[in-house]
């Protein structure tokens, strides 16, 4: 069971969107075949290492992705960082879908294919590895990678977790 955080208010930030997959799905009826359009977006601010990502259907494509922004909204996500990487390594689990994300030296850039690449930047994050491990699927992936944002922790965090001092760490 994932721990609920506190929900974040998507005015309080400059939320840049992302398409990541625009899926063609059709539904076969009596009168044959119902065409929509369901998309897949990624929103986020990076100066504020906020991301979050929703999917939307609908019959043409610009009201799918509309609507997946507005469902990516509600499901907004602090990332804690480090100055420009992440703090360590975390890997994620969503389906059969694996995301390994490992901290970066500054200079290193975002080494990501097209799903992880596109939450790693709308979060901010600007040296990172990442591996994607088993399914290809975007909706499986992305959510394994959001997996994998939320076990990142804080030094302040692990300080306190430890009774510890940051600077003892």
């Amino acid at each position: 069971m994932p721990i609920v955080a506190k929900k974040l208010d998507p005015g309080a930030f400059q939320l840049k969107d992302q398409v990541v997959a625009i899926n063609r799905v059709t539904k076969v009826v009596k009168g044959g075949k119902n065409l929509s359009f369901a998309a897949l977006v990624v929103i986020g601010d990076p100066s504020a290492g906020v991301v979050g990502f929703g999917s939307g259907k609908a019959k043409e494509v610009p009201q799918a992705i509309r609507k997946a922004i507005e469902a990516a909204k509600k499901r907004l996500l602090k990332v804690n960082l480090t100055d420009t990487s992440i703090p360590h390594l975390a890997l994620g689990h969503f389906g059969a879908g694996q995301v390994l994300l490992k901290p970066a030296p500054e200079g290193t850039g975002v080494i990501a294919g097209g799903a992880v690449r596109a939450v790693m930047t709308s979060a901010g994050i600007q040296n990172v590895l990442t591996k994607s491990i088993g399914t290809t699927n975007p909706h499986n992936v992305i959510r394994a990678t959001f997996e994998a944002l939320r076990q990142l922790k804080s030094r302040q965090s692990v300080a306190t977790m430890r009774g510890k001092t940051v600077e003892e760490l």
